[in-house]
């Protein structure tokens, strides 16, 4: 059975198909891995060409991924997707939450993590977590964000993902896995180790 992890957030711009897109790459190597583009714009999906060692699959499959025959399989979502969020997060093991540093992206988790609590009730097998991702370098906001996202009940991952030249140019570069930028390599592999140890509870 695939293990199956859903990005998503209810506001656009917050990094998630960068981050799904790098934490695909970072699994690849060792584990058969399918990235979803749930997004019918189809941003990540132009890539398939340029990665060929990844299975980019097209919007289109949302009602296949269970089926799909992988060893895991991460999904991007557009933060419009509302009627077929429920849907996803049922067939996921992780909801993974990215969101960047700002008041007005915190108040937007809060109408995810509604979304995933009501997947929650009913597949009480659903892991959630959230990931502070786009973080500017000394910025001083970060602390009290921080402290607001962790008093909503969901767990905020140690891992931040900073805001990286390397991590904006990965869909261009073959992902920051390839690169030389050790510091983006170290923040998406601690990611990735968090996230295995979410889905193998």
């Amino acid at each position: 059975m695939a293990k199956i992890i859903t990005l998503a957030h209810q506001k656009g711009g917050v990094g998630k198909s960068t981050l799904a897109l790098n934490l695909a790459l970072s699994f690849k190597d060792q584990l058969k891995v399918a990235l979803v583009d749930a997004d019918l714009q189809g941003s990540i999906y132009h890539l398939k060409d340029d990665l060929p060692g990844l299975d980019i699959l097209a919007p289109n499959l949302i009602s296949e991924i269970p089926k799909l025959g992988h060893d895991l399989i991460i999904v991007d979502t557009p933060p419009y997707l509302s009627n077929r969020l429920n849907e996803l997060f049922s067939y996921s093991d992780l909801v993974l939450i990215p969101t960047k540093a700002g008041f007005f992206d915190v108040m937007a988790v809060r109408s995810t993590l509604a979304l995933v609590k009501f997947a929650q009730a009913q597949q009480p097998r659903i892991k959630a977590g959230i990931v502070l991702n786009m973080i500017k370098p000394r910025s001083g906001i970060t602390a009290e964000v921080t402290e607001l996202l962790r008093s909503l009940g969901t767990p905020l991952l140690a891992t931040k993902i900073y805001d990286r030249v390397s991590l904006a140019r990965s869909p261009m570069t073959g992902g920051v896995m390839a690169g030389t930028d050790q510091k983006a390599i170290e923040e998406v592999t601690s990611l990735a180790a968090e996230v295995v140890d979410l889905i193998s509870v």
